[in-house]
């Protein structure tokens, strides 16, 4: 790292202490798998967790070209194809077949209902769409409202060889040429945002901002031809799609693929192939945390943990880091940045509560939430709360059909506004606090119900917390209220809860009403669902504490 810091107190925008990364100017498939050379075709790729299938480098590109060409039969380049299935070899040869034809994959999440996926399907523009045998009755449900028959959906793993299309492509004659002529300006993926302020919207990814992306984090994770890592993030999320798909294959590192988290099968799959590198969300930071099977297995092999996607509290970081003896960091980033801005290098470490430094060719800065103007960097110290802006190569190009969706969020210059309110550290690093819209006001405070939440989730009888502002009827004002889901056997009372945070934190910071709840409602990626909490709001027992 270069000095990050000089000795203007003034500064107001945050270059990134990393060398430039050069990039280059070719598609996707092209960078990860162009320059395959001789002594790497035979090592291994991708390793089905599930069904034990291995797939070599050399296989990997060989069935990738030969999906493109079949794909190419019935479809164009610039075509969008939908892809929904779980973690998978099918999954891969599919995503990386399709974009190698110079189609556009829109990622679907499995967990959608057919209505989700049609919404999704008929917003991209879909002309086709593959999937799984067990989802693909939910396809052909939401194909058909949005006009697309039957024969255009296209499933992976079907035992037929007829309509198994991973397998009926193997018949082709591999793709030759390059059908993607702009890497800058060729879509790639089109992922669906989580949709917080509405609709989900479609967020357009090209070539060049995820062969960005891998340039600019792949020498900061550790990850190499030596690494083993657990593809257990869904591939259909940008934080899995390239922090562990599109980096392992860049790196040569093998990832082992993993349909869904279940904790006993991974922890199986871990300690059986030697994981080195956990790509993960909170969700599955805490039940290595708590959970009493962890125990039960040797996760000696794991080097680093990488927790993304939402924020990671520190005490429940220092925990998974002492439990399993292997170094703990956070990133940050999202769909919009393709999606990594920050994160902190295996060899510098940060504090768990810190997501680290700006990665290598983004520039930030930091807005004030109420004026808008742009906040001083300090050379000590933690600087003022603000929005957290970015820019560099890895922008999205825009939301789909939405320029005024996507001029608020990009500005003139070039700015991605996050909508996360951060501080900034005199040695350059990064502390997200909460999402702009989601800090409760109490009494003219602005409250952080992540802060909350950490100190929840340190109560050794929850296992799981979130907390939302929510609306007092005899007053207007806005209180702090926890959801909660207790640790098995245990009996805990709203007073007793709201007497633990109230001993951690300033008086206007406290919980002022608790329920509980036998979950906590998450996206697959792990963050928290809190327009479902403010739904069910008022459906379980609260307790209240003065106000």
């Amino acid at each position: 790292m270069t000095d990050q810091l000089t000795t203007d107190t003034r500064r107001t925008h945050l270059e990134s202490p990393h060398d430039a990364v050069e990039i280059p100017e070719v598609s996707l498939v092209e960078f990860l798998l162009g320059d395959l050379g001789p002594t790497e075709v035979d090592r291994v790729a991708l390793e089905d967790g599930a069904t034990g299938q291995v797939l070599t480098f050399g296989e990997l590109k060989d069935l990738t070209d030969r999906f493109a060409a079949g794909l190419s039969k019935t479809l164009r380049p610039g075509d969008v194809v939908g892809l929904m299935a779980p973690n998978s070899v099918e999954f891969v040869v599919a995503f990386l077949g399709a974009i190698r034809a110079g189609m556009t994959i829109t990622p679907v999440n499995v967990l959608s209902t057919a209505e989700e996926t049609a919404h999704q399907l008929e917003d991209a523009g879909a002309r086709a769409v593959l999937t799984v045998d067990r989802l693909r009755d939910v396809v052909i449900k939401a194909a058909a409202q949005v006009g697309l028959g039957a024969s255009s959906v296209l499933v992976l793993d079907d035992t037929d060889i007829e309509h198994g299309v991973v397998r009926a492509f193997r018949r082709e004659d591999p793709l030759f040429g390059e059908p993607v002529s702009d890497p800058a300006g060729e879509l790639a993926v089109l992922p669906y945002s989580s949709g917080t302020t509405g609709r989900p919207k479609g967020v357009m990814l090209t070539h060049r901002n995820l062969v960005a992306n891998v340039c600019q984090i792949s020498g900061l994770l550790g990850v190499s031809g030596e690494s083993t890592l657990l593809g257990v993030l869904p591939f259909s999320h940008i934080y899995g799609m390239t922090v562990v798909l599109n980096l392992s294959i860049r790196q040569r590192a093998k990832v082992i693929t993993v349909p869904r988290f279940d904790l006993e099968p991974c922890l199986r799959l871990i300690q059986e192939h030697g994981i080195t590198h956990l790509f993960v969300a909170p969700p599955i930071v805490l039940a290595l945390a708590k959970a009493e099977e962890v125990d039960r297995f040797d996760l000696g092999s794991v080097e680093l943990l990488v927790s993304g996607a939402a924020p990671l509290d520190d005490a429940l970081a220092s925990a998974v880091a002492g439990r399993l003896g292997c170094a703990v960091c956070q990133a940050y980033g999202m769909s919009e940045m393709s999606p990594v801005s920050h994160l902190a290098p295996i060899y510098t470490p940060a504090a768990h509560s810190s997501v680290g430094w700006t990665i290598a060719n983004m520039t930030c800065r930091l807005l004030d939430p109420a004026s808008g103007e742009e906040l001083e960097i300090p050379a000590h110290g933690q600087s003022a709360p603000g929005e957290l802006c970015c820019a560099g190569p890895n922008i999205m190009a825009g939301y789909l059909g939405r320029p005024e969706a996507t001029n608020s969020t990009i500005d003139a210059e070039g700015f991605l506004h996050t909508g996360d309110i951060a501080t900034v550290a005199a040695d350059g690093s990064v502390t997200i606090i909460d999402r702009l819209k989601e800090l409760i006001k109490y009494k003219g405070y602005q409250v952080a119900p992540a802060e909350l939440e950490g100190i929840l989730l340190s109560h050794p009888g929850i296992a799981d917390a979130a907390v939302i502002g929510v609306r007092d009827p005899a007053t207007g004002e806005e209180l702090p209220k926890a959801y909660l889901v207790p640790a098995d056997g245990q009996q805990l009372t709203g007073e007793q809860i709201i007497d633990f945070v109230a001993g951690q934190v300033a008086p206007y910071k406290k919980v002022r009403l608790v329920e509980f709840v036998q979950s906590v409602p998450k996206s697959a990626s792990g963050k928290i669902l809190r327009r479902e909490l403010r739904a069910l709001e008022g459906s379980g027992e609260p307790s209240t504490a003065g106000k």
